[in-house]
């Protein structure tokens, strides 16, 4: 499959089969539950939806990242979090009910937010009229990208869960091999301009992650929630849906730029490593 085929159809396709995936784990609960957790969730979703775009701004204009590297950046920091929240959550002794309903949320709302914070990073880091926001039209792609293959997997779950469990673990391996193969033809394609930049965004996207991290479990601590939600928290916002911001940097109908998937590309292959540190670290604290 040469790169034109793959971004055209390979790439909704393959990114369809990962949402649709994500449905399959899903059900109404996991949206209902928030009445469970509420206190929780509404701090998940400020940290997410507001202090972290607002820390990935920053880092944007300390590094002083060229206009399509820090759309790229913001681009990463508006997507919701990734499937793998669930596992390193577990592994970690989180709560990952409570990351099954962040899940379930945040994809829902990545749907306005995706566009709403990339349309103000176009305006602000490109000159006036360099670039076209993205329009309400393409608004209904990426809700097409994200929540129809979610609803269809609910849908899936709800009329054969024995079905919906067989395919949870190749779901999740194509999905790795998915996320390893676009990080791939990121690096080959872009490998110019990464190796050029990979100084920079190197360290702003390996400083971003581990704020992420940090942000997504301390203001939880800080605010009185438990240890076991604030790591769950900590993992849903520390890890975010890289291959979906690929995915919308990459498509010839959304971004169409390359270049913005940078950023996400190097972020895919730092946050196994950094998530897996943090979550020894929040253990030995427990521990302690």
């Amino acid at each position: 499959m040469n790169q034109s085929v793959f971004l055209t159809v390979g790439l909704p396709v393959a990114l369809a089969i990962i949402m649709l995936g994500l449905g399959l784990s899903l059900t109404l609960n996991d949206f209902k539950r928030v009445l469970v957790y509420p206190k929780a969730v509404v701090v998940a979703l400020l940290c997410q939806g507001v202090l972290l775009p607002a820390v990935c701004f920053a880092l944007c204009l300390l590094f002083k990242l060229p206009p399509e590297l820090a759309v790229g950046m913001m681009l990463l920091a508006a997507s919701p979090g990734g499937t793998s929240a669930n596992l390193y959550s577990h592994l970690a002794h989180g709560d990952v009910a409570l990351n099954i309903t962040l899940t379930a949320i945040n994809s829902v709302i990545a749907i306005v937010t995706m566009p709403f914070i990339v349309n103000l990073a176009l305006m602000y880091f490109y000159a006036h009229g360099a670039v076209l926001p993205l329009q309400f039209d393409k608004v209904l792609q990426v809700f097409a990208i994200v929540m129809i293959p979610v609803m269809i997997g609910m849908f899936i779950r709800h009329k054969a869960s024995g079905f919906s469990a067989r395919m949870d673990k190749p779901v999740r391996a194509f999905s790795l091999f998915f996320l390893i193969a676009v990080v791939v033809l990121v690096t080959v394609t872009q490998w110019g301009v990464l190796y050029a930049s990979i100084a920079i965004i190197g360290g702003v996207v390996l400083t971003f992650n581990v704020l992420s991290l940090a942000v997504g479990y301390w203001v939880p601590r800080f605010t009185g929630i438990d240890q076991r939600q604030s790591i769950a928290i900590g993992m849903e916002i520390g890890i975010h849906n890289g291959t979906l911001a690929i995915a919308m940097a990459m498509s010839p109908t959304l971004l169409n730029n390359p270049q913005m998937a940078l950023p996400a590309a190097v972020y895919g292959g730092l946050v196994f490593f950094t998530a897996a540190v943090f979550g020894v670290l929040v253990n030995r604290g427990r521990r302690g």
